[in-house]
Protein backbone atom coordinates (compact mmCIF):
# COMPACT_ATOMS: atom_id res chain seq x y z
CA UNK A 1 0.00 0.00 0.00
CA UNK A 2 0.97 3.55 -0.85
CA UNK A 3 -0.01 5.19 2.07
CA UNK A 4 0.12 9.64 2.62
CA UNK A 5 3.36 9.43 4.48
CA UNK A 6 1.99 13.47 6.02
CA UNK A 7 0.48 11.40 8.87
CA UNK A 8 3.86 10.15 9.84
CA UNK A 9 4.11 13.75 11.03
CA UNK A 10 1.24 14.03 13.32
CA UNK A 11 2.20 14.56 17.09
CA UNK A 12 0.21 11.82 18.88
CA UNK A 13 -2.66 13.34 20.30
CA UNK A 14 -2.65 12.02 23.95
CA UNK A 15 -4.19 14.75 25.93
CA UNK A 16 -7.53 13.86 26.63
CA UNK A 17 -7.23 10.32 26.99
CA UNK A 18 -3.73 11.52 29.30
CA UNK A 19 -6.26 12.97 31.32
CA UNK A 20 -8.57 10.33 31.42
CA UNK A 21 -6.17 8.00 32.40
CA UNK A 22 -4.47 10.19 35.60
CA UNK A 23 -8.07 10.63 36.29
CA UNK A 24 -8.74 6.74 36.38
CA UNK A 25 -5.54 6.00 38.33
CA UNK A 26 -6.41 8.33 41.14
CA UNK A 27 -10.01 6.91 40.70
CA UNK A 28 -8.81 3.43 41.89
CA UNK A 29 -7.13 4.62 44.57
CA UNK A 30 -9.33 6.66 46.21
CA UNK A 31 -12.61 5.26 44.91
CA UNK A 32 -14.94 7.43 47.38
CA UNK A 33 -13.40 10.69 46.04
CA UNK A 34 -16.06 12.81 44.53
CA UNK A 35 -14.76 14.33 41.54
CA UNK A 36 -16.08 17.00 39.40
CA UNK A 37 -14.92 17.75 36.19
CA UNK A 38 -14.44 20.77 34.62
CA UNK A 39 -12.33 19.36 31.50
CA UNK A 40 -14.85 18.55 29.36
CA UNK A 41 -15.44 20.37 26.37
CA UNK A 42 -18.96 18.99 25.66
CA UNK A 43 -22.28 19.88 27.33
CA UNK A 44 -24.17 18.46 30.22
CA UNK A 45 -27.52 20.20 29.45
CA UNK A 46 -30.19 17.99 27.57
CA UNK A 47 -31.51 18.78 24.34
CA UNK A 48 -35.05 21.71 24.67
CA UNK A 49 -38.47 20.25 24.39
CA UNK A 50 -38.74 22.12 21.07
CA UNK A 51 -35.78 20.11 19.43
CA UNK A 52 -37.26 16.93 21.47
CA UNK A 53 -40.57 17.05 20.04
CA UNK A 54 -40.10 18.14 16.51
CA UNK A 55 -37.79 15.02 16.34
CA UNK A 56 -40.47 12.62 17.37
CA UNK A 57 -42.57 14.52 14.84
CA UNK A 58 -40.36 13.74 11.73
CA UNK A 59 -39.80 10.44 13.06
CA UNK A 60 -43.49 9.51 12.88
CA UNK A 61 -43.28 11.23 9.30
CA UNK A 62 -40.64 8.51 8.15
CA UNK A 63 -42.63 6.09 9.31
CA UNK A 64 -45.73 7.18 6.83
CA UNK A 65 -45.27 6.19 3.07
CA UNK A 66 -46.92 9.90 2.22
CA UNK A 67 -43.92 11.68 3.96
CA UNK A 68 -41.01 9.47 3.93
CA UNK A 69 -38.21 11.00 3.02
CA UNK A 70 -34.60 9.37 1.52
CA UNK A 71 -31.64 11.76 0.39
CA UNK A 72 -31.94 14.98 1.57
CA UNK A 73 -30.86 18.23 -0.41
CA UNK A 74 -26.83 18.25 -0.66
CA UNK A 75 -26.96 22.25 1.07
CA UNK A 76 -29.94 20.95 2.98
CA UNK A 77 -33.89 21.19 3.39
CA UNK A 78 -34.79 24.69 2.71
CA UNK A 79 -36.87 25.08 5.92
CA UNK A 80 -33.61 24.80 7.36
CA UNK A 81 -31.38 26.56 5.44
CA UNK A 82 -33.88 29.31 5.25
CA UNK A 83 -34.20 29.59 8.77
CA UNK A 84 -30.29 30.27 9.12
CA UNK A 85 -30.11 32.78 6.21
CA UNK A 86 -33.06 34.61 8.44
CA UNK A 87 -31.13 34.34 11.55
CA UNK A 88 -28.64 36.39 9.75
CA UNK A 89 -30.82 38.84 8.35
CA UNK A 90 -32.16 39.58 11.53
CA UNK A 91 -28.79 40.46 12.83
CA UNK A 92 -28.14 42.98 9.91
CA UNK A 93 -25.93 39.99 7.85
CA UNK A 94 -27.75 39.38 4.21
CA UNK A 95 -27.16 36.07 3.58
CA UNK A 96 -28.68 34.24 0.92
CA UNK A 97 -30.22 30.65 1.14
CA UNK A 98 -27.96 28.98 -1.46
CA UNK A 99 -24.82 30.38 0.89
CA UNK A 100 -25.59 28.48 3.93
CA UNK A 101 -24.36 24.81 3.85
CA UNK A 102 -25.64 22.36 6.58
CA UNK A 103 -23.41 19.43 8.08
CA UNK A 104 -22.94 17.28 10.95
CA UNK A 105 -20.55 20.13 12.78
CA UNK A 106 -18.01 22.41 12.36
CA UNK A 107 -15.33 20.22 13.24
CA UNK A 108 -15.98 18.40 10.05
CA UNK A 109 -16.84 21.59 8.33
CA UNK A 110 -12.87 23.00 9.46
CA UNK A 111 -11.29 19.57 7.92
CA UNK A 112 -13.20 18.74 4.50
CA UNK A 113 -13.32 22.81 3.69
CA UNK A 114 -9.20 22.35 3.13
CA UNK A 115 -10.25 20.25 -0.03
CA UNK A 116 -10.94 23.51 -1.76
CA UNK A 117 -7.27 24.91 -1.43
CA UNK A 118 -4.06 23.96 -2.62
CA UNK A 119 -1.99 21.62 -0.73
CA UNK A 120 1.15 23.90 -1.42
CA UNK A 121 -0.91 26.62 0.51
CA UNK A 122 0.75 28.13 4.04
CA UNK A 123 -1.41 28.03 6.80
CA UNK A 124 -2.07 30.12 9.47
CA UNK A 125 -3.23 29.26 13.09
CA UNK A 126 -2.82 30.97 16.56
CA UNK A 127 -1.49 29.36 19.53
CA UNK A 128 -2.35 27.84 21.61
CA UNK A 129 -5.08 26.19 19.28
CA UNK A 130 -7.58 24.03 18.77
CA UNK A 131 -5.78 20.97 17.67
CA UNK A 132 -8.55 19.93 14.38
CA UNK A 133 -6.66 23.11 12.70
CA UNK A 134 -3.58 21.92 13.03
CA UNK A 135 -3.61 18.58 12.42
CA UNK A 136 -5.97 18.25 9.15
CA UNK A 137 -3.70 20.70 7.64
CA UNK A 138 -0.62 17.86 8.60
CA UNK A 139 -2.59 15.26 7.27
CA UNK A 140 -2.71 17.04 3.78
CA UNK A 141 1.12 18.02 3.93
CA UNK A 142 0.62 22.05 4.24
CA UNK A 143 3.37 24.41 5.34
CA UNK A 144 1.84 25.49 9.06
CA UNK A 145 3.01 28.98 10.87
CA UNK A 146 1.94 30.45 13.57
CA UNK A 147 0.44 33.67 15.34
CA UNK A 148 1.45 33.74 19.11
CA UNK A 149 -1.37 34.29 21.58
CA UNK A 150 -0.12 35.28 24.91
CA UNK A 151 -0.73 37.28 28.42
CA UNK A 152 0.59 40.34 26.53
CA UNK A 153 -1.92 40.56 24.12
CA UNK A 154 -4.56 38.81 25.86
CA UNK A 155 -4.55 35.86 23.69
CA UNK A 156 -5.98 37.69 20.85
CA UNK A 157 -2.67 38.19 18.52
CA UNK A 158 -3.13 40.15 15.59
CA UNK A 159 -1.70 40.14 11.73
CA UNK A 160 1.92 40.32 11.09
CA UNK A 161 2.49 42.25 7.41
CA UNK A 162 5.66 40.57 7.24
CA UNK A 163 4.38 37.91 7.03
CA UNK A 164 2.41 36.18 4.47
CA UNK A 165 -0.35 33.10 4.72
CA UNK A 166 -2.96 32.17 2.55
CA UNK A 167 -5.52 30.21 5.00
CA UNK A 168 -5.73 32.19 8.24
CA UNK A 169 -7.99 30.13 11.16
CA UNK A 170 -9.72 32.47 13.35
CA UNK A 171 -12.16 31.05 16.38
CA UNK A 172 -13.61 33.43 18.75
CA UNK A 173 -14.74 32.93 21.24
CA UNK A 174 -12.06 31.13 21.44
CA UNK A 175 -11.13 27.53 22.12
CA UNK A 176 -9.37 27.21 24.43
CA UNK A 177 -8.59 30.62 25.95
CA UNK A 178 -11.61 32.40 26.05
CA UNK A 179 -10.84 35.71 24.54
CA UNK A 180 -12.97 36.84 22.33
CA UNK A 181 -12.30 39.97 19.26
CA UNK A 182 -14.10 42.96 19.22
CA UNK A 183 -14.77 44.32 15.99
CA UNK A 184 -11.70 46.60 15.55
CA UNK A 185 -9.27 43.65 15.75
CA UNK A 186 -11.36 41.45 13.53
CA UNK A 187 -11.55 44.57 10.86
CA UNK A 188 -7.20 44.05 10.93
CA UNK A 189 -7.61 40.18 10.10
CA UNK A 190 -10.36 41.31 7.49
CA UNK A 191 -7.80 43.79 5.59
CA UNK A 192 -4.92 41.15 6.47
CA UNK A 193 -6.45 38.72 4.81
CA UNK A 194 -7.52 40.69 1.31
CA UNK A 195 -4.23 42.16 1.10
CA UNK A 196 -2.62 38.96 1.28
CA UNK A 197 -5.50 37.54 -1.16
CA UNK A 198 -6.22 34.84 1.38
CA UNK A 199 -9.59 33.43 3.57
CA UNK A 200 -10.00 33.19 6.59
CA UNK A 201 -11.87 30.17 8.18
CA UNK A 202 -13.82 31.42 11.30
CA UNK A 203 -15.06 29.42 13.78
CA UNK A 204 -17.85 30.61 15.80
CA UNK A 205 -18.71 27.46 17.10
CA UNK A 206 -19.47 29.53 20.44
CA UNK A 207 -21.31 32.53 19.16
CA UNK A 208 -23.89 32.14 21.43
CA UNK A 209 -22.43 32.75 24.33
CA UNK A 210 -21.54 36.22 23.09
CA UNK A 211 -23.45 39.03 25.24
CA UNK A 212 -21.35 41.86 25.18
CA UNK A 213 -22.47 44.32 21.53
CA UNK A 214 -19.12 45.21 21.58
CA UNK A 215 -18.24 41.47 20.19
CA UNK A 216 -19.45 40.42 16.82
CA UNK A 217 -20.77 36.99 16.66
CA UNK A 218 -20.30 36.57 12.99
CA UNK A 219 -17.26 37.85 10.98
CA UNK A 220 -19.44 39.08 8.26
CA UNK A 221 -20.35 41.74 10.38
CA UNK A 222 -17.36 42.95 9.61
CA UNK A 223 -16.89 45.17 6.30
CA UNK A 224 -15.05 43.47 3.65
CA UNK A 225 -15.13 40.09 5.57
CA UNK A 226 -17.69 38.56 2.88
CA UNK A 227 -14.92 39.38 -0.53
CA UNK A 228 -12.17 36.19 1.92
CA UNK A 229 -13.81 34.80 4.93
CA UNK A 230 -15.75 31.18 5.24
CA UNK A 231 -17.69 31.01 8.51
CA UNK A 232 -18.82 27.61 10.58
CA UNK A 233 -20.90 27.62 12.99
CA UNK A 234 -22.43 24.62 15.70
CA UNK A 235 -25.45 23.57 17.56
CA UNK A 236 -23.08 21.29 19.96
CA UNK A 237 -22.63 24.21 22.09
CA UNK A 238 -25.63 26.73 20.84
CA UNK A 239 -28.24 23.84 21.67
CA UNK A 240 -26.49 20.68 22.72
CA UNK A 241 -26.21 18.91 19.58
CA UNK A 242 -23.07 16.89 20.42
CA UNK A 243 -24.63 13.88 20.14
CA UNK A 244 -26.80 14.63 17.91
CA UNK A 245 -24.43 16.28 14.97
CA UNK A 246 -25.68 19.27 13.14
CA UNK A 247 -23.80 22.38 11.49
CA UNK A 248 -23.41 24.64 9.01
CA UNK A 249 -21.18 26.77 6.72
CA UNK A 250 -21.52 30.44 5.08
CA UNK A 251 -20.12 30.53 2.06
CA UNK A 252 -20.67 33.41 0.42
CA UNK A 253 -20.65 34.07 -3.37
CA UNK A 254 -17.91 37.01 -3.23
CA UNK A 255 -15.23 34.78 -2.10
CA UNK A 256 -16.05 33.53 -6.19
CA UNK A 257 -15.39 29.79 -6.94
CA UNK A 258 -15.80 28.60 -3.34
CA UNK A 259 -19.16 28.41 -3.45
CA UNK A 260 -19.90 25.70 -6.20
CA UNK A 261 -16.61 23.97 -5.11
CA UNK A 262 -17.70 23.50 -1.85
CA UNK A 263 -21.03 22.34 -3.25
CA UNK A 264 -19.79 20.35 -5.54
CA UNK A 265 -17.24 18.67 -2.90
CA UNK A 266 -20.12 18.07 -0.37
CA UNK A 267 -22.39 16.60 -3.31
CA UNK A 268 -19.31 13.96 -4.17
CA UNK A 269 -18.50 13.36 -0.23
CA UNK A 270 -21.52 13.64 1.77
CA UNK A 271 -24.95 12.37 1.93
CA UNK A 272 -26.27 15.02 3.57
CA UNK A 273 -27.69 15.33 7.44
CA UNK A 274 -30.66 13.12 8.13
CA UNK A 275 -34.23 14.88 7.47
CA UNK A 276 -35.06 14.05 11.72
CA UNK A 277 -31.46 15.65 12.52
CA UNK A 278 -32.31 18.78 10.09
CA UNK A 279 -36.19 18.93 12.32
CA UNK A 280 -34.62 18.90 14.96
CA UNK A 281 -32.40 21.94 14.30
CA UNK A 282 -35.23 23.95 12.71
CA UNK A 283 -36.79 23.85 16.05
CA UNK A 284 -33.75 25.75 17.17
CA UNK A 285 -34.78 29.04 15.05
CA UNK A 286 -37.97 29.19 16.51
CA UNK A 287 -39.61 31.59 18.66
CA UNK A 288 -39.56 28.64 21.54
CA UNK A 289 -36.58 26.82 20.84
CA UNK A 290 -34.62 30.14 21.17
CA UNK A 291 -35.81 30.34 24.28
CA UNK A 292 -35.31 27.41 25.84
CA UNK A 293 -31.64 27.14 24.26
CA UNK A 294 -31.12 30.45 25.87
CA UNK A 295 -32.10 29.06 28.85
CA UNK A 296 -29.45 26.18 29.05
CA UNK A 297 -26.55 29.03 27.50
CA UNK A 298 -27.68 30.69 30.70
CA UNK A 299 -27.08 27.80 33.25
CA UNK A 300 -22.78 27.37 31.33
CA UNK A 301 -22.67 31.29 31.22
CA UNK A 302 -23.58 31.81 35.31
CA UNK A 303 -21.29 28.79 36.07
CA UNK A 304 -18.83 30.44 33.80
CA UNK A 305 -19.45 33.54 35.80
CA UNK A 306 -18.72 31.68 39.46
CA UNK A 307 -15.38 30.58 37.69
CA UNK A 308 -14.31 33.42 36.88
CA UNK A 309 -15.56 35.43 40.22
CA UNK A 310 -13.63 33.14 41.94
CA UNK A 311 -10.40 33.89 40.14
CA UNK A 312 -10.74 37.06 40.01
CA UNK A 313 -11.30 37.14 43.97
CA UNK A 314 -7.82 35.38 44.38
CA UNK A 315 -6.34 38.00 41.98
CA UNK A 316 -5.53 35.21 38.97
CA UNK A 317 -4.92 36.31 35.44
CA UNK A 318 -7.32 34.54 33.65
CA UNK A 319 -9.34 35.16 29.63
CA UNK A 320 -12.77 34.31 29.07
CA UNK A 321 -15.69 33.44 31.77
CA UNK A 322 -17.81 36.03 29.86
CA UNK A 323 -18.60 35.55 26.11
CA UNK A 324 -17.52 32.21 26.62
CA UNK A 325 -17.63 28.81 28.32
CA UNK A 326 -14.05 28.66 28.53
CA UNK A 327 -11.69 30.21 31.21
CA UNK A 328 -8.44 29.96 30.63
CA UNK A 329 -6.35 30.92 34.06
CA UNK A 330 -2.66 31.07 34.41
CA UNK A 331 -1.21 28.42 36.12
CA UNK A 332 2.49 28.96 36.37
CA UNK A 333 5.03 26.51 36.02
CA UNK A 334 4.23 22.80 34.31
CA UNK A 335 0.71 22.83 33.15
CA UNK A 336 0.38 18.83 34.15
CA UNK A 337 2.00 19.59 37.86
CA UNK A 338 -0.76 22.40 37.83
CA UNK A 339 -3.47 19.32 36.61
CA UNK A 340 -1.97 16.83 39.51
CA UNK A 341 -2.13 19.14 42.39
CA UNK A 342 -5.62 19.95 41.32
CA UNK A 343 -6.78 16.56 41.08
CA UNK A 344 -5.05 15.16 44.93
CA UNK A 345 -6.22 18.25 47.12
CA UNK A 346 -9.37 19.10 45.68
CA UNK A 347 -10.84 16.56 43.34
CA UNK A 348 -11.75 18.73 40.60
CA UNK A 349 -10.11 18.01 36.73
CA UNK A 350 -9.24 20.53 34.12
CA UNK A 351 -7.17 20.61 31.06
CA UNK A 352 -3.57 21.20 31.05
CA UNK A 353 -3.09 24.59 28.64
CA UNK A 354 0.43 22.25 27.52
CA UNK A 355 -2.36 19.92 25.33
CA UNK A 356 -3.37 23.05 23.30
CA UNK A 357 0.29 23.74 22.02
CA UNK A 358 4.37 25.65 22.76
CA UNK A 359 2.08 28.77 24.20
CA UNK A 360 -0.29 26.82 26.07
CA UNK A 361 2.08 25.75 28.83
CA UNK A 362 1.60 27.30 32.47
CA UNK A 363 -2.01 27.86 31.74
CA UNK A 364 -5.00 26.23 32.38
CA UNK A 365 -8.72 25.64 30.82
CA UNK A 366 -11.66 25.19 32.91
CA UNK A 367 -15.13 24.46 31.52
CA UNK A 368 -18.79 25.79 32.69
CA UNK A 369 -20.55 22.65 31.05
CA UNK A 370 -21.31 21.45 34.17
CA UNK A 371 -24.28 22.14 36.48
CA UNK A 372 -24.27 24.90 38.73
CA UNK A 373 -24.07 23.18 42.24
CA UNK A 374 -21.00 21.32 40.99
CA UNK A 375 -19.51 24.43 39.43
CA UNK A 376 -19.22 26.22 42.90
CA UNK A 377 -18.44 23.30 45.19
CA UNK A 378 -15.32 23.30 42.47
CA UNK A 379 -14.54 27.02 43.51
CA UNK A 380 -14.69 26.28 46.95
CA UNK A 381 -12.42 23.41 46.61
CA UNK A 382 -10.50 25.43 44.29
CA UNK A 383 -9.72 28.60 46.44
CA UNK A 384 -9.02 26.28 49.93
CA UNK A 385 -6.18 24.98 47.67
CA UNK A 386 -4.79 27.81 46.32
CA UNK A 387 -5.74 30.52 48.39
Amino acid sequence: MKLNANFDNLVDSYLFAEVENRVSAYKRLNPDKNIIKLGIGDVTLPLCSAVVEAGKRAVEEMGVKQTFRGYGPYRGYTFLTQKIADSYRERGIEISEDEVFVSDGAKSDVGNILDLFSEDCTVLVPDPVYPVYVDTNVMQGRKIIYADACEENGFLPLPDKKRKADIIYICSPNNPTGAAYNRIQLKQWVDYALECKAVILFDAAYEFFVSDPKLPRSIFEIEGAKECAIEFCSLSKTAGFTGTRCGYAIVPHALGKPNKMWLRRQSTKFNGVSYVVQRMAEAVFTATGREQISANIGVYKKNAAIISATLGKMGIYHTGGVNSPYIWLKCGGNSWDFFDKLLAEANVVGTPGAGFGRNGEGFFRLTAFNDEENTAEAMRRFEKVFA
